[in-house]
């Protein structure tokens, strides 16, 4: 082995705490906690910020598709133009959809609210909207019925039967100016999708419906086109383009999106290099630690040499005392990490109970529950690190005592 068994044991000795040495002990017992503590916190910042962006990611995908296709022109015929998208490789799913905003208006509530038009069939092959209905059904929406979100209905106080009523800033013209367009429609199924800008402001109804309501007949706003990898959605993009020549304009989720997961990102990045430095501060609690213990051992030490220990036995020494300090402390901060980020959930549902407080607004945060995703090749690197950082703190002190001159130490012995 690299190190012997008697290195092995000094180096346990000079850890332990005794009664003229316990300050010591105590420098080595918070340079562990604040590497286990630096640890976990990184561990699990990580964790929720990429459950964070796979939420999103996979709600906004869901809703949105990968793609969208719109014509430079009226968009009549989408009919053709949907089957050619639909026969590009790499192309799983396209939607014709009639899209427009309106203001929804019921029980003496009223907001804001995104109208889409689509065909029952086409919102069924949508796993994250057939699977979230929690009443009604698509198979059996009506042509004057439209499916809303779980928040929606909440705050108009609405359930299956109820009328909702959907205003359209785009009237109709008269001779007394433009009157708003104003129509009841019965709420026909409910959705959760669990984010709550959808949950709280989309309106689905069938294509025919929204083309009357929105005044485009035989026409549709654009197409949503789903797609294999997400990843690849530039050369996906490519194809589609050739397959329909020119007067259409295609927009990826990227550029729809850029801005809001360029944010995410960036605040991971930052995330990450703040709580690294609390990793940074224990490894400095290591150097000072150990400092001060090849002070106050510098007579042990020059006892060692003159019984014939070598430099690189006592700079070994040193290493295991600091380093031990490191792996068990990063040990500690991984099991912590692992096991919080794996029960995030649970520990807030446990923390509002206890306080009394909404630690998780999903208005604020658009999601309904606290995600978590552990990425065990960050989990791997963080680890990595924090045993470097762990190991490069003992080099020097360990280099110290190995250095000492024991004539000097004993000099006033």
């Amino acid at each position: 082995m690299i190190f012997s068994a008697f290195e092995r044991m000094m180096a346990l000795r000079y850890l332990r705490a005794r009664r003229k040495e316990g300050f010591v002990s105590v420098i080595a017992g918070f340079s562990l906690l604040g590497i286990a503590l630096g640890v976990a916190t990184l561990i699990i910042v990580m964790a929720v910020m990429n459950g964070f962006r796979q939420e999103l990611l996979t709600n906004i995908l869901g809703l949105n598709g990968h793609m969208t296709v719109m014509s430079t022109s009226v968009f009549r015929d989408y009919e053709n133009a949907a089957d050619l998208v639909r026969d590009v490789p790499g192309v799983t799913a396209v939607t014709p959809m009639v899209e427009g905003q309106v203001m929804a208006s019921g029980n003496n509530q009223s907001g804001g609210a995104i109208v889409r038009g689509a065909q029952p069939e086409d919102l069924m092959n949508r796993p994250i909207i057939a699977q979230a209905i929690i009443a009604g059904s698509l198979e059996g929406l009506g042509p004057e019925q439209i499916l809303i979100g779980e928040r929606m209905a909440e705050k108009y106080g609405l359930w299956l039967g109820d009328k909702l009523s959907l205003i359209s800033p785009k009237g109709n013209v008269t001779a007394f100016g433009t009157v708003p367009r104003v129509r009841a429609y019965e709420v026909g199924a409910i959705f959760k999708v669990g984010m709550y800008e959808y949950d709280s402001s989309f309106i689905f109804m069938p294509l025919e419906a929204a083309q009357t309501y929105f005044q485009r007949q035989n026409a549709v706003t654009h197409l949503e086109v789903v797609t294999e990898s997400p990843d690849e959605i530039e050369e996906t993009m490519a194809r589609v383009a050739g397959a329909l020549g020119q007067g259409y304009q295609l927009r990826g989720w990227q550029n729809t999106n850029a801005s809001f997961f360029n944010a995410l990102q960036v605040e991971r990045n930052v995330m990450f290099l703040i709580l690294t430095l609390i990793i940074l501060v224990a490894a400095f609690n290591i150097i000072s630690g150990l400092i001060m213990l090849v002070k106050d051992k510098g007579r042990d030490i020059a006892i060692l040499r003159t019984m014939g220990a070598t430099r690189g036995s006592v700079m070994r020494i040193f290493f295991i005392a600091g380093a031990s300090v490191g792996v068990i402390g990063t040990i500690a901060g991984l099991g912590l990490g692992v096991a919080f980020a794996a029960n995030i959930e649970s520990i807030r549902q446990g923390l509002q109970a206890l306080t009394g407080t909404e630690l998780f607004s999903p208005e604020i945060y658009f999601l309904a529950t606290m995600p978590a995703e552990i990425d065990w090749r960050e989990v791997g690197t963080v680890v990595l690190m924090a045993l470097g950082l762990s190991f490069g703190a003992t080099i020097y002190p360990s280099w110290r005592a190995a250095r000492l001159d024991p004539v000097e130490a004993l000099r006033y012995e």
